[in-house]
């Protein structure tokens, strides 16, 4: 792995650091209680941490592979979130989503940056940067 992919896996994996500390801050601090899609984002989110940990560990992306994989599944259930908080339609699938309605909106800053916003972008950048490493790597071989 050169310099530059080694500081942007650096980057994907602070970044996934960062949201699983948020996450945790807004359900053990704030005591928002997390509804369903948000458990699956977690699920989704958390072994991000590890993975990009364990890969940074060994300079090596390869180790990484899995974590392409859940930050695309994780990009669509944040969208899929994010419609079901918006989107008048679809607002009744969200109310039986569980204990918590997933149409629960705890954080709201100008009006359209969610919780499930936060993480759509947390996803998307370490997918993005995925890509990147990817393609520089293709480029170098």
């Amino acid at each position: 792995m050169n310099k530059k992919s080694e500081t942007l896996s650096f980057v994907i994996w602070a970044q996934s650091l960062v949201a699983m500390l948020g996450s945790l801050f807004y359900s053990e601090v704030m005591q928002y209680i997390p509804c369903e899609l948000c458990w699956y984002q977690r699920l989704l989110m958390y072994p991000l941490v590890v993975i990009y940990g364990y890969a940074l560990y060994k300079k090596d992306i390869r180790y990484a592979f899995p974590g392409i994989i859940l930050s695309g599944i994780g990009l669509f259930v944040s969208v899929y979130h994010y419609l079901v908080q918006h989107v008048p339609s679809l607002q009744s699938a969200g109310s039986s989503c569980g204990a918590v309605p997933c149409t629960t909106v705890y954080v709201d800053y100008f009006g359209f940056i969610t919780i499930p916003f936060q993480a759509f972008i947390a996803f998307l950048v370490i997918f993005i940067l995925h890509v990147v490493i990817l393609l520089q790597q293709k480029r170098r071989d």
